[in-house]
């Protein structure tokens, strides 16, 4: 278990039965001899002390709470809790709790409470169990007060007052000397009813509430709540209630069922949200009926709205009259924003929009419930959209264009659309059935019909091997994008690659390389990291039959001696390369650009792929000298190596063969024609050699370097000048024709790269690695 997960706070319940923090430590379990059993221990963070040591007693009530929490009594009034960082912590000592006590872990309690409370605390036996309340007058109330306050702490207690006070109409009474106190103008009374009424909303009990919360009494249980006793003025609730927030009806609401319904949620929402303080983490328990009660009052309504006939229909009617004027469709908007809210079962129903931003506002809060409540709901509609409508108006389309066209300088409608879609294409949340798969229907639909809208900004933006627009809004917007497309990296597998290759994706993202915004830089350069990261031979071609590495190695000589986020950035995922060992990268990166690279000394990252490339190529010659001359003519069975040279051989061809997309590509550009279409052109081609008895593997031609140009090396300055030219490819030689070490390299599996962490020891230098996001 890690520290994070161990960290805790110590509590301990005082004689106000208030919680003292006592101190920040570490929680184990282990068996403690002096206590003869298995004990919890917590040293303390700063000087490894002991700050808690109790021995897990088959008899006590442990209660788990808030899925970080676990409180228990050791004693009476000695009450104990243990506040953990992480629940994955919280969870691990719970179930060594329950496992000591026979207990299942899935329960939040491991002991009656009423058993064991008696044990520990002095209450009136069972035969009696309802609380004496003191009377209801004026000189009562601090007894009251102190009565109510003092069973918070006890459950049992709780459910007592409870029943005393639903029994006797006690809150009814309670609140009559509210306003008798009012009245007489009598501040500690109201004090001490703020103490009351507050104390009683903590009792957690619904059919109070529904006492409460009735037309009758709920404004004077806010007037109660105005008069906390920490104020130096009351608070005015009730005006804000009665004068300030109007109930607009959109559409006449003519059932006073529901109007009144919908009153009274709005009020207990606003005592929640604004009237009580924030409770601490030991008091959210005790609102949780209280939440219950608003979320049943929204169903309520809900179904009362869908059960009308005439109320849905009248609005959408209105929200698609073109005469609907501006102000009247802006409340409809937020109506329907509402009712979403509310609902967990709505289809979509609207997705009108208006160059108004209150309303395009509303309307991505209404997608945005839409897609947090059921993402394969929305999926599915789009899909169906799909057959109907042309690309430019499919809703994810529009959402696309909304992302690109946000006028906020600093993108924050963009950022929101950004996070749904990411929603959207998360294949961790879609569906599979017998019957179909959404994962492969929703991402053959998406790269089909939506990929082209949301890369079209980036490709317009280097299409000439520049930054055409490099201003600060471009930038964000791009690195918008880019964060989508790493996604797509790291889990949308084949549907991205194809993209990639046919439309030489990764080329133009590295553009962005000599972007000013060292963000954006960084955006790409992580593009990059996680294609890399996935170890795959597909990619790797890729980069370096494409020349790929050159903008990145130009960017960290141009970045010079600076020690910043980009060195640190680069340097980690040419670390990578080394430590995973991934051999043509290694292969390519040595024999083209190793004379540029030879003099960066304060990292030993690049000797380090000299001579993991030196051992590799040793490696093979020995290989090849200990093997029979009869067996380097070739003639014997094939095998898996065979069938490996067979899928190198089909990378290093010329021609262009016959073959279908898995995605069909969109139009290529003039560089594709090096890259694969597709696996399945790939498997055709497989076959059709295996199916060949050829005695004689073709040889690989020579690697050399590939030489394609990029913006460095098209630039003036450009010259052949040696170690100090920009162009790295055009002034390194390959250290080696033959190409043993990428000739040899078998094809990786797709596995996740290990930790950032893991990757620095011995690297100094790279300790800012995160700035490119890497998680491996």
């Amino acid at each position: 278990m890690s520290d994070t997960r161990r960290r805790v706070k110590v509590y301990t319940l005082n004689e106000d039965r208030q919680w003292d923090d006592r101190g920040t430590g570490h929680v184990s379990s282990s068996y403690v001899e002096r206590l003869k059993g298995m004990s919890l221990l917590v040293r303390a963070e700063s000087d490894g002390s002991l700050l808690l040591e109790s021995k897990i007693n088959p008899n006590t009530a442990y209660q788990k709470q808030q899925d970080t929490l676990i409180v228990w009594s050791e004693a009476e009034n000695y009450d104990l809790a243990l506040s953990f960082q992480e629940k994955a912590g919280c969870d691990e000592i719970w179930e060594k709790i329950c496992q000591v006590q026979g207990k299942d872990p899935s329960v939040e309690v491991t002991q009656d409470l009423i058993e064991s409370e008696e044990e520990h605390i002095e209450e009136m036996p069972e035969t009696s169990p309802l609380i004496d309340l003191p009377t209801c007058e004026l000189n009562k109330l601090e007894e009251i007060a102190d009565l109510v306050t003092s069973v918070l702490s006890s459950p049992i207690r709780r459910e007592k007052l409870a029943l005393a006070l639903e029994n006797e109409g006690y809150i009814k009474k309670l609140l009559q000397l509210f306003q008798v106190c009012e009245n007489l103008e009598n501040t500690e009374g109201l004090h001490h009813l703020y103490e009351i009424i507050r104390g009683i909303l903590f009792l957690n009990k619904a059919t109070l509430f529904e006492v409460m919360f009735s037309d009758e009494c709920i404004m004077d249980v806010v007037g109660c709540l105005e008069y906390d006793p920490s104020l130096a003025q009351p608070k005015r609730h009730r005006e804000f209630l009665t004068k300030t927030a109007k109930f607009k009806e959109v559409i006449p609401i003519t059932d006073s069922e529901l109007r009144q319904k919908i009153h009274q949620t709005y009020r207990v929402q606003y005592i929640q949200d604004i009237i009580l303080p924030t409770p601490s983490v030991f008091e959210e328990n005790f609102l949780s009926t209280l939440t219950s009660f608003i979320f049943f009052n929204k169903v309520e309504i809900v179904s009362m709205l869908q059960e009308d006939e005439k109320f849905l229909s009248e609005v959408f009617a209105q929200l698609t009259d073109e005469a609907t004027d501006d102000d009247k469709r802006c409340e409809l908007v937020n109506f329907f924003k509402e009712f979403c809210a509310f609902s967990q079962t709505l289809q979509p129903q609207n997705r009108d929009g208006m160059d108004d931003l209150q309303v395009r506002s509303a309307a991505t809060d209404i997608f945005s419930y839409l897609v947090e409540f059921s993402p394969s709901m929305v999926r599915e509609f789009v899909m169906q959209e799909a057959q109907q409508s042309d690309d430019d108006i499919l809703l994810i389309n529009v959402v696309i264009e909304q992302m690109i066209c946000d006028t906020d300088p600093e993108l924050g409608g963009a950022v929101q659309l950004m996070g749904l879609l990411r929603t959207l294409i998360d294949p961790e949340n879609m569906l599979a059935t017998a019957n179909k798969t959404e994962k492969s229907e929703f991402l053959n639909f998406f790269y089909n019909h939506c990929m082209h809208v949301l890369t079209a900004p980036l490709l317009a933006n280097t299409a000439e091997d520049k930054c055409e627009k490099d201003n600060y809004q471009t930038a964000q917007l791009l690195a918008l994008i880019l964060e989508l497309l790493t996604f797509c990296v790291e889990h949308h597998t084949y549907h991205i690659k194809n993209y990639i290759m046919n439309k030489d994706l990764l080329r133009r993202v590295l553009v962005l390389m000599n972007s000013k915004h060292t963000f954006l830089a960084l955006c790409a350069l992580r593009f990059m990291r996680r294609i890399i990261g996935l170890k795959d031979e597909f990619y790797n071609r890729y980069i370096t039959k494409g020349n790929l590495f050159e903008p990145v190695i130009n960017a960290l000589l141009d970045n010079g001696t600076r020690y910043n986020l980009l060195n640190s950035a680069v340097i980690e995922l040419f670390e990578f390369i080394r430590v995973e060992d991934i051999k043509s990268l290694i292969a390519h990166i040595v024999e083209n650009f190793y004379n540029a690279l030879e003099s960066i000394e304060y990292v030993q990252t690049f000797k380090g792929l000299k001579t993991k490339y030196e051992q590799e190529k040793d490696r093979q010659s020995q290989k090849l000298n200990s093997v029979p001359s009869i067996l380097r003519s070739n003639r014997f069975r094939r095998d898996a190596r065979a069938l490996e040279e067979d899928e190198e051989m089909w990378f290093n061809e010329d021609e262009e063969e016959e073959g279908e997309a898995v995605v069909p590509p969109v139009e290529k550009s003039k560089q594709e024609d090096d890259f694969p279409d597709s696996y399945e052109k790939f498997m055709e081609t497989k076959k059709a050699k295996e199916s060949e008895d050829k005695e004689n593997l073709p040889k690989r031609t020579s690697a050399g370097g590939f030489k394609f140009t990029f913006s460095h090396s098209a630039s003036p300055a450009n010259g052949a000048n040696g170690a100090n030219s920009k162009s790295v490819a055009a002034q390194t030689s390959p250290a080696s024709s033959n190409g043993s070490s990428s000739k040899n390299t078998a094809l990786s599996p797709s596995v996740p790269a290990p930790k950032v962490r893991e990757l620095m020891w011995g690297c100094p230098r790279v300790t800012a690695a995160t700035a490119c996001g890497q998680q491996g």
